[in-house]
């Protein structure tokens, strides 16, 4: 296992220098960092030294190489449009992007396989056709309109715990602070855009979670573990549902990989300074440096929840061998 883990990093290697090389080709051949001194008066020789001060007089793979060899030391440059270090900016940015993830991945993990496997054993009752047609809303609903939807229902209900006088996300951690025991204040602040990140999560993968079930319970294993009478619950759990879960893991893996950079609709509704509304900011205000490194970070994050999905194969199903 640990020999698959290393090669499987090795073999990322490469994927992700290449992929550092087009988004810098991209970004760099979009904006102009100088755009906004041709306004001077000297304008000419201000542009020249400053394309000189930045490397941009040079060849785009010398400029990528010396980036890409400073992001190994750790150092993502000067944002251009707060002249703030970009890598406290990403990591002030990501935490609370983790944090919706950490949440709202798991509540929806749980809730899409609970519902896909009881469609799929309660095939055409009463019950699936109700999740069914909850999940086809799910999917159709955009996210923006039931996150306003969310936060209209909560201003006219009565109950005071959801009633908000602080931002609905803020950076106290996952325990409360200058309290003892969990703080269930965070908690209040942070439902409403779980449940509003969760809502398509769970319809989409409910589906898919269904649709692998019922494979699964039609083949023919299943169907030899039936005829000799074993117990529906064991044919269910023991043999079906290990295996049902493979599509599944590569569904959320991907999924996961991209909310990272992905969560612009959720965090702007509810004011939460994530990579969404950080991506948004960097690219109305031209910050090639923010968006850089932004998406070398949503990179990064895709190659390990695929490297985490095929180290779950191995898992759920004895066949798969990582050799």
């Amino acid at each position: 296992m640990l020999t698959y883990i290393v090669r499987r990093i090795f073999y990322s290697v490469p994927v992700l220098v290449i992929a550092s090389f087009l988004v810098f080709w991209g970004i760099r051949t979009t904006y102009d960092p100088t755009a906004k001194l041709r306004t001077s008066r000297d304008a000419a020789r201000v542009i020249a030294q400053r394309r000189h001060e930045l490397g941009l007089d040079k060849s785009i793979v010398s400029q990528w190489w010396t980036w890409f060899t400073s992001f190994l030391h750790g150092n993502l440059g000067v944002s251009d449009r707060t002249n703030g270090d970009v890598w406290k900016m990403i990591t002030h940015a990501l935490w609370p992007s983790l944090q919706l993830m950490f949440f709202g991945i798991g509540f929806a993990l749980v809730l899409a396989i609970a519902v896909g496997v009881y469609s799929a054993v309660k095939q055409y009752s009463v019950g699936d056709y109700l999740f069914t047609g909850v999940s086809y809303i799910g999917i159709a609903m955009p996210t923006f309109l039931f996150g306003l939807l969310a936060i209209a229902l909560v201003v006219t209900l009565p109950v005071t715990w959801f009633h908000l006088n602080q931002p609905i996300l803020y950076s106290v951690g996952l325990h409360s602070t200058g309290q003892s025991g969990f703080n269930l204040d965070y908690l209040r602040h942070l439902a409403l855009p779980v449940l509003t990140l969760t809502v398509q999560s769970v319809a989409v993968w409910s589906r898919f979670q269904r649709a692998s079930m019922l494979d699964v319970l039609n083949a023919d294993y299943v169907r030899t573990a039936r005829a000799k009478g074993v117990p529906k619950r064991k044919v269910i759990f023991g043999h079906a549902f290990r295996n049902a879960l493979i599509p599944l893991v590569t569904v959320v893996a991907l999924d996961s990989a991209f909310l990272v950079g992905g969560l612009v609709i959720t965090e702007q509704i509810f004011s939460i300074g994530g990579m969404g509304r950080l991506f948004l900011e960097a690219l109305s205000g031209g910050d090639a440096p923010v968006l850089l490194a932004w998406f070398l970070v949503v990179a990064v994050f895709v190659i390990v929840f695929n490297l985490i999905a095929d180290l779950m194969y191995s898992v759920l199903d004895p066949r798969i061998r990582v050799s």
